[in-house]
This record gives C-alpha cells, sequence and structure tokens, in this order.
C-alpha cells in the first residue's frame, strides 16, 4: 500500500442497478460509451489509484463530466464506492460504520463548497461556529475558536455582520473559517472559488496559501482553471471521462504532458512562467573535481579545449561548487603570475522561478550554477541555452 495522507487504491464509482458487472466490464476492455449504451450504467470514476502527502495541496483538474466532483465525495463518502479502498491516515472510510464516519467528518475533515451555503439568518459568528455547535461544544468556547479562526482569513471585525452584508470574497472567507475551526487535519474544496470574479479568486488564492505556510493542512482542491492549479498546488492530478489520467507536479505535467488532452490544458497560458532553474538546466558543462589534489591551470585548459568548451566548474568530492573556471581567466592568469585563475561564483538554487533565473543572468558575464536543496552542482544555464530552451530548440 502507498504511504500518504490520504490513500486512494483502485476505486471505482458507478452509477446504475448492476455496478459490479459495468466494473468486470471495464477491466474486460469495454468502453464506458459501450457500457452506457448496453447496460445503462454510467461510469463516474474508473479504477482511480493515488496518494496525498500530508500537508500537499493537491488539486483535482478535468472538464464539466470527467469525475472529479465524484471522487472526492468518494473520499469523504458523501456517496458509497462501488469497489476499492480510500485510507485516511491508515484507516478505511470505504469499511468505516456510519457512526464513525460521522465522526470523522466532524473531528477530522472539513470541505468548501462553490456556493457558500452560509445560513442568512445568523450572523458570520455563528457561521464560523456551526461545525463546533454540532459537535457539542460549548457556546463560550466555540464563538473564542470562531473568533480565532475569523481573525486568520481577515473577518473578525465582521463577526456580527449577516451574511447578505458580505461581499462574495468575503463569504467565501466565512466559509473557509467554517472548515478551519474544527481545526480539521484535511479540507476538500469543490470549485471553491469559482463563484468568484478573478481579483476576489485571486485574493482567496493568497488567503490559502497564507494560511497553508503557517498551518500545513492536506488539501485536496477542486478546479477547472488549469492558471488556479498551478499557482496553488504541489501536485496536480487530470481527470477525464471519469480516469486519472496523469498526476505531477505543474513541471512534470508541462514538460511531459500524458496526451492531448492533457496537453489542451495548457494551451491558452505562456507555461514558460512555470520553468524553474532546474528544467533550463544543460549537464554537458565540464566539471573538474578537486578531491585533495590541486587542479592545475595547464591540464584544465587542456580539458576546455578538447571539448570545445569555453568554461567549466571546479566541485570538490561531494559535489559542492568551489569555483568557476574559463579560457578566458586561465589566459589572464599566465600574464599576471599572482592572479587566480579560478573564479569565485555565485550558484541559484534548483526551483529559482523563470524571470529570477533571466534577472540573474542578464546580471552575470558567464553560465549560472545550479544546485539542488543539499548544495549540490546538478547543471548550469547560459544565455545561449536559455534562449534555445524557451525556442523549443535543441540544446
Amino acid at each position: 500500500m502507498h504511504s500518504g495522507k490520504i490513500v486512494v487504491q483502485n476505486l471505482y464509482k458507478v452509477f446504475g442497478s448492476e455496478p459490479k458487472e459495468a466494473i468486470d466490464l471495464l477491466r474486460q476492455g469495454w468502453s464506458k460509451e459501450k457500457i452506457l449504451a448496453e447496460r445503462g450504467a454510467v461510469i463516474g470514476v474508473s479504477d482511480a489509484s493515488f496518494s496525498v502527502e500530508e500537508g500537499e495541496i493537491f488539486v483535482l483538474m478535468g472538464l464539466s463530466g470527467s469525475g472529479k466532483s465524484t471522487l472526492i465525495r468518494l473520499i469523504n463518502r458523501l456517496i458509497e464506492p462501488s469497489a476499492g479502498d480510500v485510507f485516511i491516515d491508515g484507516q478505511n472510510v470505504a469499511k468505516l460504520s456510519q457512526k464513525a464516519l460521522v465522526d470523522l467528518r466532524r473531528r477530522d475533515m472539513s470541505m468548501v463548497f462553490q456556493s457558500f451555503a452560509l445560513m442568512p439568518t445568523r450572523r458570520v459568528l455563528d457561521n464560523a461556529a456551526f461545525g463546533l455547535e454540532v459537535a457539542g461544544m460549548p457556546r463560550r468556547e466555540r464563538e473564542a475558536r470562531a473568533m480565532e479562526v475569523l481573525a486568520q482569513v481577515g473577518l473578525d471585525t465582521f463577526a456580527d455582520k449577516y451574511p447578505h452584508e458580505l461581499s462574495g470574497g468575503m463569504q467565501q472567507r466565512v466559509g473557509l473559517a467554517r472548515a478551519l475551526a474544527v481545526n480539521p487535519s484535511m479540507i476538500i474544496m469543490d470549485e471553491a472559488f469559482s463563484a468568484l470574479d478573478p481579483l476576489k479568486r485571486r485574493e482567496m488564492q493568497d488567503v490559502l496559501l497564507d494560511l497553508q505556510r503557517k498551518q500545513q493542512r492536506t488539501i485536496i482542491f477542486v478546479s477547472h482553471d488549469i492558471e488556479e492549479a498551478m499557482r496553488i498546488g504541489s501536485r496536480i492530478g487530470i481527470m477525464e471521462g471519469g480516469v486519472l489520467v496523469q498526476i505531477g507536479t505543474p513541471q512534470e505535467l508541462i514538460q511531459n504532458p500524458a496526451n492531448d488532452y492533457v496537453r489542451a490544458f495548457f494551451s491558452t497560458i505562456d507555461t514558460s512562467r512555470y520553468l524553474t532553474a532546474r528544467q533550463l538546466c544543460e549537464d554537458n558543462v565540464p566539471l573538474f573535481i578537486e578531491s585533495g589534489v590541486s587542479l592545475d591551470a595547464p591540464t584544465v585548459r587542456g580539458a576546455l579545449q578538447a571539448q570545445g568548451k569555453h568554461y567549466g566548474f571546479v566541485l570538490d568530492a561531494e559535489k559542492q561548487l568551489k569555483a568557476a573556471v574559463s579560457l578566458e581567466t586561465i589566459a589572464l592568469a599566465a600574464d599576471a603570475p599572482n592572479a587566480n585563475w579560478q573564479s569565485p561564483c555565485t550558484p541559484i538554487k534548483q526551483n529559482l522561478p523563470l524571470d529570477q533565473v533571466i534577472a540573474k543572468l542578464v546580471q552575470s558575464e558567464g553560465p549560472l550554477p545550479v544546485i539542488d536543496e543539499q548544495g549540490r552542482y546538478c547543471g548550469a544555464i547560459s544565455k545561449r541555452h536559455l534562449l534555445s530552451q524557451l525556442r523549443g530548440e535543441a540544446a
């Protein structure tokens, strides 16, 4: 079994009178269209398997009818699965009794919907405290907790207002506060921001990302907006016809789309904005390892000339960057006996976004070395190589 906060294994949902027969036919290779035409069964989700790590924002994307909303309702068992398992913290949700399931939802799982679903006759404070009220928490205690979460979403001064007195964005903040009030370890958000105008939508994304940095909850977020998915998602799962066709980081999906359906999601956006230094690296830069024995300039010069290269980097035995070398610095040092032919250089981190890479590259005389989170060298970016990457040419 996969590890993770949430683990989904071979999950199916069939709407119809004979779900087991429909699943058998799917496994035999029948299409969902044929099963609908000949058996009258609708395939909602077909053989979904994936895991969501603790503290991750996992975004589910797909066109209308792709099965994403069905899938999240299988995870919290608002609808019953036809086959398969869902584990949350190792507990099989598909096998829980109704009482244990209700307890899990109240204690450790919240949901935020597209429609704000606020109670119009109750104050903002009472709406935010509703889940705690249902759980039986005393009034003074639940109102204190609700005020805490209203402050987190910037609405504590609106506690005595009613929903109709708030804007759409503020109403959605109340919905988020209500979800946070029970202090769940996981939240499911179904198209939570899609009813908002673009500015309010981005504002709510900022609120969510800010809260996530501080609280590190596990979030499954359903969206049909690729820009939103790439902005907030650690990973994205893309659904088509009930099938989870690909899962990956935004960069992985951009670089290696599984099919034309996945590729089409990125056709309307400037994907270069989501490239990072690691994706822009070239790995054919000459490297010189210094481990106990000092390098000499003539040897380095000969190696660079033999490879037809003008520059390279010096690393230690642990692949930590020590210096840059070039034919130019070696030539200059030959004319000045005390000059150092190895130049200091400042590396960039592998997750640096493209716009910041360009800004640093413009200021750099030579190529930029790239390091991973442990400080190990993983490639370099030159102006020529970057231009060819952005044009889609071979390096």
